[in-house]
């Protein structure tokens, strides 16, 4: 499969209101939550279109984070925007690289995501995707590849946009100040829970009274 393509939403069961229906999981067996992440800005630092791996830095506490949903055996899929490679700043081999590095980092934590998808596309792109976040297609298919139910899962972002796909999809969504310097916090509306980073963000996935 090329880069940005998917099984969209045209093929994607829908219900009443032509938004896409729960999956059932793989072989069958009931679909399961997941937590989808946005990568920079709330799993490394947000470098603004980075592209060379010795600049990833993760966050303060996502691998403990993402090891955590690890031991509670909730899929951890990473989601992201890499307008980067549209606009010309890098291609496809530096956000496989920068992703290697991502991933080096967190094993070393004892932490894994469970898969990685991302945009590709610019915004205003000609023809439109949707798998440019807030659209859901990334998530769509993520839910026909790993058996996700789309409407139990939890949407973790620094931007507002991370967690539009939550409104569509039936899901709940986290916003992340991460050391962000943008003013998503401020300018999010009341029903959204904002939280400092991931750690405490998986801690309202799986509250302590849940975690033993």
């Amino acid at each position: 499969m090329n880069p940005g393509e998917f099984p969209g939403a045209s093929g994607a069961r829908r219900t009443s209101d032509g938004s896409p229906s729960p999956h059932p999981g793989k072989g069958g067996r009931p679909a399961i939550p997941a937590v989808f992440l946005d990568r920079d800005g709330t799993i490394i630092h947000d470098a603004h279109y980075l592209s060379d791996p010795e600049g990833v830095r993760l966050l303060p506490g996502a691998a403990a984070a993402i090891a955590r949903l690890n031991a509670a055996g909730i899929p951890a899929i990473v989601v992201t925007n890499q307008s980067g490679i549209g606009r010309g700043f890098f291609g496809e081999a530096e956000f496989r690289a920068v992703q290697a590095r991502t991933e080096a980092l967190l094993a070393e934590a004892g932490a894994h995501v469970d898969a990685v998808y991302h945009c590709p596309h610019a915004p205003g792109a000609e023809p439109p995707c949707d798998c440019r976040k807030p659209e859901v297609g990334l998530f769509v298919r993520a839910a026909e590849e790993h058996g996700v139910d789309l409407e139990r899962s939890w949407y973790v972002g620094d931007r507002l946009r991370d967690l539009a796909p939550a409104e569509r999809l039936g899901g709940r969504g986290i916003l992340v100040r991460a050391g962000a310097s943008h003013d998503e916090a401020e300018r999010a509306p009341a029903h959204v829970v904002v939280v400092e980073g991931l750690q405490e963000a998986v801690a309202r996935v799986l509250p302590e009274d849940d975690a033993n």
